[in-house]
C-alpha cells in the first residue's frame, strides 16, 4: 500500500511494474486527482488565461493496465504496525509493505486572520485553482514569504499585471537556501519587474475589509489587497507516522534504503529525512528529483536487489525569464566563489565550498555552469576557485582544473 499520490508514489508504481514486481499495489491519495505534475502549480497554473489543465504523471490507463488500484479523495486515518493494517475512511486494509509518500504541509505563522477567506496556501491543484480564480479580476495581491514558492507566485501574478507586494520576515529573500549575493540578485529581479518587496517585515494580522483584505506589519503599517498568498515554508507531513510510533524528527527517519524504524514501512519524498553522505548529515529535501530517486531506490529494495540511495540533490526555479538551477545543497558553506556579475539581465553562477569540499552550485541562466558543477559533485572532485572566477577561462576548464587538482 502506498499512502500519498505525488511524484514519489507514481514513480514507485512505475518502477515496480517495470521491474516486474508481482505483488498487488494499492495507491491511496487524499486529493480527487490522479498523481500530477506539481511544479507548474506556482507558475503556469496561476494564470486565468493560461493552460490550467492538470498534467498527469501517468495516463489514466497506466494504472489499470498495470493492475494498480488507485483510491482517490480518501484520507488514511491511522496505521497499526503490529497488525499491519491501515484505516482509510470506513475500511481497514492489510499490507505486507507500507510506503508513506505523505509529502509536506505548510508552516503557518501565528498571524491573526490567517484563516480568512481569500488567504490562500499553495500545495495542491485545488489551491492553485482558488488562486487562479481570485486573480481573475484582482488588482492587488500580497505574498507573505519570499522563498521559492512565494517568489514564483509573485512572478506569476506580475505576468498578469497584478500589483504585488512581497513581505519577508527574514533580512533577505531565500535566506535558508542561498547566499547573500544570490538573494540580492532575486530581490533586484523582482523589484525590476514591479514587485513592492520588503524584508525584515513580520506580519502581525490580516483584517477583512470591504471587497478585500488589509495586511498589518510593524507599527501598524498597512497594505491593502484583493487576496493574500502564504509562502511561509513547509514541514514534513509526518503526523500519521508519529502516531503509529515510527521514529520522527522533523521528518520520518529512514535509512539508506528508505526503510523507517519499522521494517515493513518505508517513506519517500518530502516527508522523510535521510543521511546524505556528501554532506555528512541527515537532510530532509523538498524536491521532485529527490522523490523520484528515492522511489527508484525503494523499487530496488522491494524486488530484492537493494541499492543504497546516493543521488545528487538538484532543484530548479523559474521566475520571469530566469531559470535558476541548483546542484547540491549549500547548507554549511563557508566560502562562495562567483562566476559572472550577479545583477538582473546577466547570467552568473555561485559555487559553494565548505573548507576544501565543493558542495553546491547555483546557476542563473547558465546551464553550462550547472552541468559542470553537477558532474564535479557526482565525482567528488574540487574545482579551482581561481579558474571559476576567471571569465576568460571557458567553463570546461573548471572541470579540467578539478581533475588536475585531484591528480596532483
Amino acid at each position: 500500500i502506498i499512502v500519498g499520490a505525488g511524484h514519489a508514489a507514481a514513480q514507485l508504481c512505475a518502477s515496480l511494474r517495470k521491474a516486474q514486481w508481482p505483488g498487488a499495489i494499492t495507491l491511496i491519495g487524499d486529493e480527487p486527482h490522479l498523481p500530477y505534475h506539481r511544479p507548474p502549480l506556482s507558475k503556469t497554473q496561476l494564470d486565468p488565461d493560461g493552460d490550467s489543465e492538470l498534467k498527469f504523471l501517468r495516463a489514466e490507463n497506466f494504472y489499470a493496465e498495470n493492475e494498480i488500484q488507485v483510491v482517490t479523495d480518501t484520507r488514511v486515518d491511522s496505521i497499526d504496525t503490529a497488525a499491519k493494517t491501515i484505516s482509510a475512511g470506513n475500511q481497514s486494509l492489510a499490507y505486507d509493505k507500507l510506503v508513506l509518500c505523505t509529502g509536506s504541509i505548510h508552516r503557518l505563522p501565528p498571524i491573526d486572520g490567517i484563516d480568512l477567506p481569500k488567504v490562500f496556501t499553495l500545495k495542491t491543484a485545488d489551491d492553485a485553482a482558488c488562486i487562479r480564480e481570485a486573480a481573475r479580476n484582482a488588482k492587488r495581491a500580497v505574498v507573505i514569504g519570499a522563498g521559492f514558492i512565494g517568489l514564483e507566485v509573485a512572478a506569476s501574478l506580475r505576468k498578469q499585471h497584478i500589483e504585488v507586494t512581497v513581505l519577508e520576515s527574514a533580512a533577505r529573500v531565500l535566506s535558508r537556501v542561498t547566499s547573500p549575493d544570490v538573494s540580492s540578485y532575486f530581490e533586484g529581479l523582482h523589484r525590476m519587474n514591479g514587485v513592492d518587496l520588503h524584508t525584515g517585515i513580520a506580519v502581525s494580522e490580516i483584517r477583512p475589509k470591504e471587497k478585500g483584505l488589509t495586511v498589518l506589519g510593524p507599527d501598524q503599517i498597512q497594505w491593502s489587497c484583493d487576496f493574500v498568498v502564504l509562502g511561509t515554508g513547509a514541514q514534513a507531513n509526518s503526523a500519521l507516522a508519529k502516531a503509529a510510533g515510527l521514529e520522527v524528527d522533523d521528518g520520518i527517519r529512514v535509512d539508506a534504503y528508505n526503510q523507517t524504524s519499522d521494517p515493513s514501512v518505508y517513506a519517500l519524498g518530502d516527508c522523510c529525512k535521510q543521511h546524505a553522505s556528501l554532506y555528512g548529515k541527515v537532510l530532509r529535501l523538498e524536491s521532485v528529483q529527490n522523490a523520484l530517486d528515492q522511489a527508484k531506490t525503494l523499487s530496488s529494495v522491494l524486488i530484492g536487489n537493494p541499492v543504497e540511495h546516493s543521488a545528487l540533490p538538484w532543484f530548479w526555479s523559474d521566475q520571469y525569464d530566469v531559470k535558476w538551477q541548483i546542484a547540491g545543497v549549500a547548507t554549511g558553506y563557508d566560502k562562495v566563489v562567483l562566476r559572472g556579475n550577479p545583477v538582473p539581465g546577466e547570467c552568473f553562477s555561485a559555487w559553494y565550498f565548505k573548507g576544501d569540499l565543493f558542495i553546491a552550485v547555483d546557476a542563473i541562466n547558465d546551464s553550462k555552469a550547472y552541468a559542470v558543477g553537477s558532474k564535479l559533485l557526482k565525482t567528488g572532485k574540487r574545482p579551482s576557485p581561481k579558474i571559476i572566477s576567471d571569465l576568460s577561462k571557458d567553463t570546461k576548464e573548471i572541470l579540467t582544473s578539478a581533475i588536475k587538482s585531484v591528480e596532483s
